[in-house]
């Protein structure tokens, strides 16, 4: 994972997530948004979830781009291998996704 140096000012988050066959993953955003977009317990239908997760990580990233005239390579990093996990589902009757948990550094 990759720190920022003003690190106090970057909210950084990792979000638990459970797939349809009961594994979990865990995944990175450098801003609290995850948090608007998602509620830890819930259960998302698995487009659902991956077209939260482009959404709110794209946020993410923009407003690292915007504080710190960089992206956030770690984001983008989080919407890949969601989708690349989320991919394994396709075409599974009715999968959902569960978002477990947020763990927050501020």
């Amino acid at each position: 994972m990759i720190g920022f140096p003003e690190r106090s000012t970057v909210p950084e988050v990792l979000f638990d997530t459970r797939w349809p066959d009961g594994s979990v993953q865990t995944f990175y955003s450098p801003s609290l948004i995850v948090e608007e977009y998602f509620e830890a317990g819930q259960v998302y239908p698995l487009a659902d979830f991956v077209a939260r997760s482009r959404e709110s990580l794209q946020i993410a990233g923009d407003r690292v781009r915007a504080k710190y005239g960089m992206g956030c390579a770690e984001s983008a990093i989080s919407i890949a291998r969601i989708e690349q996990a989320a991919a394994r589902f396709t075409g599974t009757e009715g999968p959902a996704v569960t978002v477990e948990r947020f763990r927050r550094w501020a």
